[in-house]
């Protein structure tokens, strides 16, 4: 249900960092205006937002990794988002509808793409609910984790330094998490042992994996 990806080169971190060290940061809320639980800032700035979207989008659609964990069939222009000392973000799951320029996009998983150093701060971590279990994610720059759009999660609140990350979400050609999830290790494990399979058999490997993707995806 949830993969770390590397995602951006040095370069790439760089010129985020730069675009966003002279770029408009507003109060989080004027995109959730009624949200009792948001407390960041969020990128305000159509010329910054273009030219970082831009780059975050494009190490996204280059990534092997991702694409076969996510089966993205639309994703949202990623936006930059700052956490500074006493910010955090509540408890709460993701719309379910993400509206964009032209249309809505249905959020079937969350991304987010850590920009700063972990070591740059305190507190901050991307805190995710599991049943009874808890999941904290506090990723080295220029990485990304990849979850389900409807699992609890929070940001823990920043006590030192400032977080910077980037958020995304994906509509997914496999709508349910269960059903994605069983065809990529069905297709992970095919592109790990498929040399070791007579020919036969991986063709009628290959064949479920093919028509499971024709049953699943939408």
């Amino acid at each position: 249900m949830f993969k770390e990806i590397r995602l951006l080169n040095g370069q790439e971190i760089a010129q985020l960092q730069s675009i966003s060290a002279s770029a408009n940061y507003v109060d989080g809320k004027i995109s959730n205006p009624h949200s009792k639980v948001k407390n960041n800032l969020q990128l305000h700035d159509n010329e910054a937002y273009a030219r970082s979207s831009k780059i975050l989008m494009g190490s996204l659609m280059v990534s092997q990794e991702f694409r076969d964990f996510a089966f993205p069939k639309n994703v949202a222009p990623p936006m930059m988002t700052r956490y500074t000392p006493g910010m955090h973000y509540g408890l709460h799951t993701d719309a379910s509808l993400i509206p964009l320029a032209k249309a809505q996009l249905r959020a079937d998983i969350s991304c987010t793409i850590f920009l700063s150093d972990p070591e740059s701060y305190d507190g901050g971590a991307l805190h995710i609910r599991l049943g009874g279990s808890d999941l904290r994610f506090k990723g080295k720059s220029g990485t990304a984790i990849v979850y389900p759009s409807n699992t609890f999660h929070q940001v823990e609140e920043v006590t030192k330094g400032e977080r910077h990350v980037a958020i995304t979400f994906i509509e997914s050609y496999i709508a349910d998490v269960s059903q994605r999830n069983l065809l990529y290790e069905l297709n992970e494990v095919a592109a790990l042992e498929g040399d070791n399979m007579s020919f036969e058999n991986f063709t009628r490997l290959q064949g479920v994996q093919s028509n499971l993707g024709r049953m699943w995806m939408k």
